[in-house]
């Protein structure tokens, strides 16, 4: 009885330590959290600091815009647009195209299409009016004298180094074996 009695006196006085040094430890990291200097990074840095660029969504040109003609199938939409930053299932028949840049010394900016559908077909197309590829090129850069933008169109002669795609219709189908009628057990047989 006497060894049960020591052994819980012993362990309350442990117990007591224990919390004793983890509240010690609690304030300390309370009362040194108080005094951490704060550095304004702004004024600190000027114009020093480094600004990542922010890009978000996929950005779609006038030319891509003028492209759509009602009648285009979902499919056909997502080959010229790319795939839709949003397509919620709540507005199954709007995609959203939406784009937003931010680069440091350079004003941002923020463009935004709908594409509408009746069943699989377009039906019409709405939003910003958007720059066309030269255009944005321009803007994305901070205006510096002597600026040359480059031509982003392609030339007869670079297309023509790029073989041309084999459609599915093209190649002839393989020999295709029978699927089996029967398949062995998934499990051991019960001895």
């Amino acid at each position: 009885m006497k060894k049960q009695i020591y052994f819980f006196q012993r362990s309350a006085k442990l117990a007591a330590r224990g919390l004793q040094g983890l509240l010690v430890l609690g304030i300390a990291g309370l009362l040194s959290a108080c005094t951490l200097p704060k550095i304004n990074l702004f004024s600190a840095a000027g114009s020093v600091l480094y600004v990542p660029e922010v890009v978000q969504g996929n950005f779609v040109s006038r030319e891509q815009k003028e492209y759509l003609k009602p009648g285009l199938t979902r499919q056909q939409v997502k080959e010229v647009l790319g795939t839709p930053l949003v397509a919620s299932i709540f507005h199954e028949q709007r995609w959203d195209y939406i784009f937003t840049i931010r680069r440091q010394g350079v004003p941002p900016q923020s463009f935004s299409l709908n594409v509408w559908f009746k069943g699989d077909l377009l039906d019409r197309v709405t939003g910003d009016e958007l720059p066309s590829e030269t255009e944005f090129v321009t803007q994305l850069v901070s205006q510096k004298a002597g600026i040359k933008v480059p031509e982003l169109e392609a030339k007869e002669e670079d297309l023509r180094k790029y073989p041309l795609p084999a459609t599915k219709a093209q190649s002839a189908p393989a020999s295709v074996l029978p699927l089996p009628t029967s398949y062995p057990p998934l499990e051991p047989l019960a001895r």
